[in-house]
């Protein structure tokens, strides 16, 4: 009689002994799950608010700027800073949840598993780049040479690709997570879906409870994180947000800080314009089919109209304002144009990227050619002595110490 020879269990994968492990019974999917629906919302409207943004300042030729309603920019540009920041430490805890998986032994499966690895790699880099170049551009600080509104955009892309791509990956994971309760489910180490399938059917005996953490539950985690959240949105608002003010330490830009009421972002002497704007002999230039000329003296006398419109900045604070000045379409329609005409206007700034811009379409009708700033003659760091202010427009665009009007 032949004996067959038993067939052996291959031997358990393990670890080197100094691999790092991971105990904490915080981690779990439930937890990972629950933070990352709330963050990749935070991403969404991130990205749907930074392309009504961008269009701000390259709009389509057959879709110029609106005019109205003339608080829309303020809005959405607010709200997209604010949710930026809000997923700042939503994306840093998200990523303390789920730290073990980067210890998975072995490092490296199979080509399919290294793929999903690498676009790992690129959506966590992307991520926190674009989260925290945009918080540095909030509060005015560019440690890095390249152009961040370019890069800023483009980066979006890569981000809210990676994330699609990673919610299609780990989606069996994700619908576990929101299923099952946060004190329940596995303990997120060094397992997932595709290492144990039958922790995440769907009879939810088959989850083992984990056990308890001494000092703070799950849900205590979770709570924790939302006031943290809060307090990082509030520290930053006030700038925006007046009765915030008192604990804006993040607003570094609020009304009370700025002459007349009003913050400045650039001011005459980083823009190298001061003593031409001082000069008596300043005097605004119209170029256009019947070019003329305003002195100050004149733009005095013809600066009767007055509107309010808030000025709102790109790094996402944002203050309402009184003005007063010439109408912008008195001026074009003078010089041979219409509301319908392109507009450039153009600053003493001898250089920079924003020493001109272009008005267009329902703008041309609405803006001003500002002399006046909440009741007072304009401010040298608010452009004196005129400057663009247009409804519902970014701030960098109404440009500042103008010196010539272009009817194209």
């Amino acid at each position: 009689m032949t004996v067959q020879p038993t067939q052996t269990e291959p031997a358990p994968r393990s670890a080197p002994p100094l691999w790092p492990r991971f105990t904490s019974t915080l981690r779990s999917t439930a937890l990972t799950a629950r933070v990352g629906r709330v963050l990749g919302i935070c991403f969404g409207i991130c990205f749907v608010t930074g392309l009504l943004s961008h269009y701000q300042y390259h709009p389509w030729s057959w879709l110029p700027e609106p005019a109205s309603p003339v608080w829309a920019y303020r809005v959405t540009q607010g709200i997209h800073v604010v949710t930026g920041t809000a997923a700042i430490p939503l994306l840093l805890v998200k990523l303390w949840s789920v730290f073990p998986k980067l210890f998975q032994w072995p490092p490296v499966k199979s080509a399919l598993h290294t793929l999903e690895r690498l676009s790992l790699a690129v959506l966590v880099s992307s991520a926190l780049v674009e989260l925290f170049t945009g918080f540095f551009n909030a509060l005015n600080w560019y440690p890095w040479p390249w152009d961040f509104v370019q890069v800023h955009r483009f980066l979006a892309y890569v981000v809210i690709g990676s994330i699609l791509l990673h919610i299609a990956v780990k989606l069996p994971d994700i619908k576990y997570g929101l299923k099952v309760k946060v004190a329940d489910g596995d303990v997120l180490t060094e397992i997932s879906w595709e290492d144990n399938p039958d922790a995440y059917s769907n009879n939810d005996d088959t989850a083992q409870p984990a056990p308890v953490t001494p000092g703070i539950t799950r849900r205590g985690l979770l709570a924790a994180t939302g006031i943290g959240v809060a307090i990082v949105v509030a520290s930053s608002i006030g700038e925006t947000v007046t009765p915030l003010a008192p604990i804006g330490l993040l607003a570094t830009r609020q009304p009370k800080r700025g002459p007349q009421g009003v913050p400045v972002n650039r001011t005459a002497d980083q823009a190298n314009v001061r003593e031409l704007a001082l000069a008596p002999s300043w005097q605004l230039a119209v170029t256009g089919r019947q070019p003329y000329v305003l002195t100050l003296a004149e733009i005095e006398q013809l600066a009767t109209h007055e509107a309010s419109f808030p000025i709102a900045c790109v790094e996402g604070w944002s203050v309402g304002a009184h003005w007063r000045g010439l109408r912008l379409r008195d001026v074009v329609e003078r010089a041979g144009g219409t509301i319908h005409s392109r507009v450039r206007v153009v600053s003493l700034e001898a250089h920079g990227a924003w020493k001109h811009s272009y008005v267009e379409g329902p703008q041309v009708a609405s803006a001003l050619l500002a002399t006046h700033l909440n009741g007072g003659r304009l401010d040298i760091e608010h452009g004196y002595p005129l400057r663009l202010i247009a409804p519902d427009r970014a701030g960098v665009l109404n440009t500042k110490w103008l010196t010539r009007v272009e009817v194209l």
